[in-house]
C-alpha cells in the first residue's frame, strides 16, 4: 500500500464509524474520491485498492485522464463536481456518469439536449448555494423548489438530489441541515455534501455522497 491507499482506508473507516454512530445503514454513504489535479499514475493505486467512484472538477482534465483508466478498470463511475459551462455540455455528457452542479436554466437545457442526442440520461444534482455567497455557484435556497420543478417538469432532467459547499468560515452542520430539509420537501433522496474536513459531520446530517479529495490524495499543487 502507498500513502494514498492508506488514507483511503482511513476515510472509509471514518465513514463506517459515522454511519454506525448516527444509525445509518452500513454502506448507505457513497465515497467520491476527488482526483482533480492528480494524474493517472496517482489515481491508479486508489483504483487498485478497490475505489471506483471518483469526482473531477474540470471537463477537459477528466477527458485527458479517464479514457485510459477506464480501459484498465471498466466499472469506474465518474462524477462532475465542478462548475459546468454550457459549451462543455457535449463533452460532459460523454465523459461523466453523474452531474452534481446543475445551477441555472441554461445548463439544465444544454445538458438535456446533449443527453437526448447521446442517449445518455445521467442522474443530476442541483447545486444549492446554502450560504448565498456571491462568489459561489448554486441556486439560492429560496429558489430551489421552483428550480427543481423547472428541471424535472419543463426540461425533463433526472434530478436525484441536491449538492452544497458550505462557507469555509461557518459551521457546516447548519448548511447540511438546510440542504436535507430542502431535499426532503422536494422528495429528493440523495444529498451530495461533506468534503475532506467535514465528511463525518455530513454523514450525521444524511449525506448519501461525500466528496473527499485531499484526505485521500494529499495536498494539491495548483501551479
Amino acid at each position: 500500500m502507498n500513502a494514498a491507499t492508506d488514507r483511503l482506508e482511513t476515510v472509509k473507516a471514518d465513514i463506517r464509524d459515522a454511519e454506525r454512530d448516527h444509525g445509518r445503514d452500513p454502506g448507505s454513504v457513497t465515497l467520491i474520491a476527488v482526483s482533480k489535479t492528480f494524474e493517472a499514475d496517482d489515481i491508479r493505486p486508489v483504483l487498485g485498492a478497490g475505489q471506483r467512484v471518483f469526482g473531477e472538477n474540470r471537463v477537459q482534465e477528466a477527458m485527458h485522464k479517464w479514457p485510459g483508466l477506464r480501459e484498465e478498470f471498466a466499472d469506474i463511475e465518474l462524477h462532475l463536481i465542478g462548475p459546468l459551462q454550457s459549451n462543455k455540455a457535449k463533452e460532459a455528457v460523454a465523459t461523466f456518469d453523474v452531474v452534481h452542479t446543475v445551477d441555472r436554466p441554461k445548463i439544465a437545457k444544454a445538458l438535456k439536449a446533449e443527453m437526448d442526442k447521446q442517449d445518455r440520461h445521467l442522474p443530476c444534482f442541483i447545486q444549492v448555494n446554502t450560504g448565498e455567497e456571491p462568489q459561489k455557484a448554486g441556486i439560492a435556497p429560496r429558489d430551489v423548489d421552483d428550480f427543481v420543478r423547472y428541471c424535472r417538469d419543463e426540461v425533463g432532467l433526472n434530478i436525484v438530489g441536491l449538492m452544497c459547499i458550505p462557507p469555509v468560515e461557518e459551521a457546516p452542520g447548519e448548511h447540511f441541515a438546510l440542504l436535507e430539509k430542502i431535499a426532503r420537501r422536494n422528495g429528493l433522496a440523495q444529498l451530495s455534501m461533506g468534503m475532506s474536513a467535514d465528511y463525518s459531520v455530513a454523514v450525521g446530517f444524511g449525506a448519501t455522497h461525500v466528496r473527499v479529495g485531499s484526505a485521500i490524495f494529499g495536498s494539491r499543487d495548483y501551479a
